[in-house]
């Protein structure tokens, strides 16, 4: 699927845990202008572009055409939160409707449901590697 490269620039910085100010620093330009990168509302000088690539850890052409080749394992460790949530939720209703749950076991269902929408939201692996 292809991106703009605000959405591609965006999405490699969290897949490597960095703010837009700490990607700002690196290449040596503003945050101002990496925000207006990720918005598509001006796009990075051509000579920042390798190094933007590079700090990526992507190709100058992946990183330009939208689409990387690098295997993204963050897209199907946050289904597998998002899908634990809406597991956790229908549980819960179905349960509590049929009254086969305790009313402590369906808040236990529904923290671990929530925390697993936290970490899907955030940036999961930054909370990981915080406990590693």
């Amino acid at each position: 699927m292809k991106q703009t490269l605000g959405h591609m620039i965006v999405r490699l910085r969290k897949e490597k845990g960095m703010t837009q100010v700490e990607l700002a620093e690196k290449l040596g330009v503003t945050d101002k202008a990496v925000s207006k990168w990720k918005r598509d509302l001006n796009y990075p000088d051509i000579g920042t572009i390798p190094q933007l690539a590079e700090i990526l850890n992507v190709s100058v052409d992946e990183l330009l055409q939208g689409k990387s080749n690098t295997p993204n394992n963050t897209n199907i460790v946050n289904l597998i939160l998002k899908s634990i949530a809406l597991a956790m939720g229908i549980a819960i209703v179905v349960l509590l409707t049929m009254n086969q749950i305790e009313v402590t076991n369906a808040i236990s269902m529904l923290a671990i449901g929530l925390i697993c929408l936290t970490l899907n939201e955030f940036n999961w692996w930054c909370f990981i590697s915080a406990i590693l």
